[in-house]
């Protein structure tokens, strides 16, 4: 029986595969892509996405008045935007890639609200995501959803992996060669000590203001629900497509050398990050969705920083360099 191809033979780039490896008739760079996915490929992938927000969505109509009304809302929508521009604008964009200088103070606080996401403290965030880059999709990757195959189950195996699996690997990334810089910041290394409390405020906070909103436990308890409970399980898996389906489905307008792709219907709910193929195009990039009608809330929120005098040095997207990696269709 032959065994299965390794992560690195099945995500080895092209200019890794030389002529003694191949037939004579296949010498030279293999192409990136093998074709597209069969419909029962992207019919299961489709499920993955659509169904667990159908189901939500399902949701709340059914609770709406049964566990469920506008202070509820207001107060998951406050902690899921604070949390999430924590995440995008301030873990990723940038603690990890330096898309803008920030003032002290702010920086201090984009961690924090990044610490609010409950995705790790800054420094392991940013050194696993560092790490993504510098080995986006090959051997090394901590979550590339390609690491089982192309196949039907290697896909459906990989996509589980890289949505959440991952998290549960014994080994870490490597701060020390990942995230030097933040390891070497007092000002981050405080918001790291205060990681554990910073959490418990995310959890709690909702309940409280919505018990003293309200004036009642009932209160508390649906606002504990859906501002704390809900809310996180949904920026945990926003979050978590970037890393699965947005290696997978969507358009790749940009050369990138990865399958990083761009993927519409995630923009808004991920402040942006789902133009994922723009930004591993242009990693340092402050805007993501550089085309035209590309929401990118994140892109929105550091121009108004700016505008403030909050941050500096953006590096906004020079078209230039993004014409130079268009991928022109044959």
């Amino acid at each position: 029986m032959t065994p299965p191809p390794s992560i690195a033979s099945t995500l080895a780039p092209p200019d890794t595969i030389t002529a003694s490896t191949t037939a004579p008739a296949e010498r030279g760079p293999k192409p990136l892509t093998g074709g597209p996915k069969h419909k029962a490929e992207q019919i299961a992938l489709w499920c993955f996405v659509a169904i667990p927000l159908l189901a939500v969505a399902a949701a709340v109509p059914v609770a709406w008045g049964w566990g469920l009304g506008w202070r509820d809302v207001v107060i998951a929508l406050v902690f899921y935007v604070s949390a999430g521009f924590g995440v995008t604008v301030g873990f990723h964009r940038y603690l990890t890639h330096g898309a803008f200088k920030a003032r002290p103070w702010l920086r201090v606080t984009l961690a924090a609200l990044g610490c609010m996401g409950i995705e790790g403290a800054p420094t392991g965030w940013v050194a696993a995501h560092r790490r993504h880059h510098q080995f986006s999709d090959r051997e090394g990757d901590p979550h590339s959803p390609h690491r089982f195959g192309e196949s039907l189950g290697g896909l459906t195996k990989g996509f589980l992996y890289a949505h959440m699996g991952w998290l549960f690997d014994k080994e870490k990334s490597n701060e020390a060669r990942f995230a030097p810089d933040l390891l070497a910041d007092k000002k981050i290394r405080r918001v790291e000590r205060l990681f554990i409390p910073i959490v418990v405020f995310s959890v709690v906070a909702p309940a409280i203001i919505g018990g003293l909103w309200s004036w009642s436990w009932q209160g508390a308890l649906t606002a504990f629900f859906w501002g704390a409970l809900v809310r996180i399980a949904v920026l945990h898996h926003t979050t978590w497509s970037i890393n699965s389906v947005c290696h997978i489905v969507g358009e790749r307008p940009y050369k990138s050398n990865d399958k990083a792709a761009n993927f519409w219907p995630l923009a808004i709910l991920s402040f942006g990050e789902s133009w994922h193929n723009s930004h591993h195009a242009d990693p340092t990039c402050a805007r993501h969705g550089v085309g035209r009608g590309q929401i990118d809330p994140s892109a929105r929120l550091i121009w108004m920083f700016e505008k403030f005098g909050w941050v500096y040095n953006v590096k906004w997207p020079q078209m230039q360099r993004f014409e130079a990696k268009r991928v022109v269709s044959e």
